[in-house]
């Protein structure tokens, strides 16, 4: 077990004079609560060259990069070609044994081939959209799960399934979970960054990045990347003169004497040490976050190679290029959103395929593969993991006449880097994408892979709440080892 919520806080937390060591002495509590029951475990993690914990078994990977595409890609408009969707376009779907076809929110429609060619890349020969040009020149570095399935076919349930491994809210982020394990590689920098689309939060808002029962001090740190300040109030506005080093002095030492009164009559709560943490590393990222966020370093060829130097790719560019810059400086998660929530500006494509999906490919062909290119040339995804993921997927029939309706039956997922066996594909769909059919991937088996690559056993990885031993993959989940290198 991965830790658990201590019962008090020890004698010194409620007699100790000074801020400094209170501080000090605190932000270990909960933190030596839980080393002291990793190494007490009967199957303990492994220790670092400094003593530090971990992992349970030598990771593959260090950092993750997910790539986070809001609203449901159409996996047989993408990666998953499809024959059939063309030889019965126009045709009832019917696939046959008395199956009953149904849609969530329409009536099924005729067979709907993609409005757009598919064709084979590499030496993989790996099929992709001609939407998506530069990403197809790179398809033998990628790994493709084929036969993904959702249990569900709403966004909101569907994006809490593969963002927290639940249907409901309430439940630890994917990112948070990696965090509370393995933390920040730095110390002036969140574990876990989420950077959303500029258009605004995807589908759940932040319940996809939340912290649920795990301590708070984990949750996603949301940036907003095009903003002039995309940190809000890391810094007092210009107009509050009265904001200076003597009046901050001032104010921690109430805040000390605050937290020492919480602590007296709430020894059971969490939320206190992540407070003290998050303030002091708010103070720490005033002197960091600066020069982390701004990409005034960059060449003009990397800002172009992002795709920066365009209107359609420059968001997303910038987020990419910033996940880049921040793995570098050691945060252990970041998560890059394209879509919002919402009916439009994303890739849940109800009306028409045809007009709704070239923009959202636009916007993340060339960013995409620029990423890619960059942590290739840097050396960096010899020991970072890339996940591009969706909720679900789409029908293989039409909604009104050109769009397509959600599909938790099959979807595509790719992840490329470290510990990844490149231009393979795990699992296979039916002859028309409608469901896996071989193979099958759920949330969790993909949750314990990306767990396994970093060096965490996806059933070890615990946490107990409620009476129950919590993890990521809820009780389910196998490692996809065809997918390994």
């Amino acid at each position: 077990m991965l830790g658990s919520r201590p019962q008090s806080y020890p004698p010194f937390l409620l007699s100790q004079p000074s801020r400094r060591e209170f501080l000090a002495r605190l932000g270990g509590g909960l933190g030596s609560t839980a080393l002291a029951q990793l190494l007490a475990s009967d199957h303990p993690p492994i220790k670092g060259s400094d003593g530090s914990v971990t992992a349970h078994h030598p990771p593959k990977a260090k950092r993750v990069i997910q790539l986070f595409m809001n609203g449901g890609a159409s996996q047989m408009d993408l990666f998953d070609y499809k024959p059939a969707l063309f030889k019965q376009a126009g045709q009832r779907f019917d696939p046959g044994q008395g199956l009953r076809v149904e849609a969530p929110t329409s009536a099924p429609g005729t067979v709907l081939k993609p409005p757009f060619e598919l064709r084979q890349h590499g030496q993989s020969g790996r099929w992709v959209s001609n939407l998506l040009p530069r990403l197809a020149e790179q398809v033998d570095d990628l790994a493709f799960l084929m036969a993904m399935q959702s249990r569900t076919n709403v966004h909101g349930p569907g994006s809490y399934l593969m963002n927290t491994g639940f249907l409901l809210p309430g439940f630890p982020s994917f990112g948070t979970w990696v965090n509370y394990a393995l933390g920040s590689e730095c110390d002036n920098l969140p574990g876990f960054i989420v950077l959303p689309d500029a258009k605004g939060l995807p589908y759940n808002q932040k319940g996809n990045f939340s912290s649920g029962f795990l301590p708070v001090s984990h949750q996603g740190t949301l940036i907003q990347a095009g903003s002039t300040s995309p940190i809000h109030d890391l810094r007092a506005h210009p107009s509050a003169e009265y904001i200076t080093p003597e009046a901050d002095h001032d104010g921690l030492d109430l805040l000390h004497r605050f937290n020492r009164q919480h602590a007296q009559q709430h020894p059971d709560d969490s939320r206190l040490e992540a407070r003290i943490q998050s303030y002091e590393l708010a103070a720490r990222m005033q002197l960091s976050a600066p020069e982390a966020f701004s990409l005034q370093g960059e060449s003009t060829v990397t800002q172009r190679l992002y795709g920066l130097d365009n209107t359609v790719t420059e968001d997303f560019g910038r987020r990419c290029l910033l996940a880049r810059r921040l793995i570098e400086r050691g945060v252990r998660f970041v998560q890059v959103w394209s879509g919002t929530g919402g009916p439009t500006g994303n890739w849940d494509n109800h009306s028409n395929i045809q007009k709704e999906l070239p923009p959202m490919c636009a916007s993340i062909d060339q960013p995409i593969a620029g990423l890619l290119l960059d942590l290739k040339a840097r050396g960096l995804l010899q020991d970072t993991l890339v996940l591009w993921n969706t909720e679900f997927g789409r029908m293989p029939f039409a909604q009104s006449s050109e769009g397509r309706d959600h599909n938790g039956g099959s979807f595509v997922g790719w992840m490329t880097g470290a510990g990844v066996k490149p231009g393979v594909s795990y699992g296979e769909s039916d002859e028309w994408g409608w469901k896996a059919a071989r193979d099958i991937t759920t949330t969790y088996d993909f949750h314990a892979t990306v767990l396994h690559l970093l060096g965490l056993n996806h059933e070890r990885l615990t946490f107990r709440h409620n009476g129950s031993n919590r993890r990521l993959t809820d009780v389910h989940g196998s490692v996809i080892y065809p997918l390994l290198a």
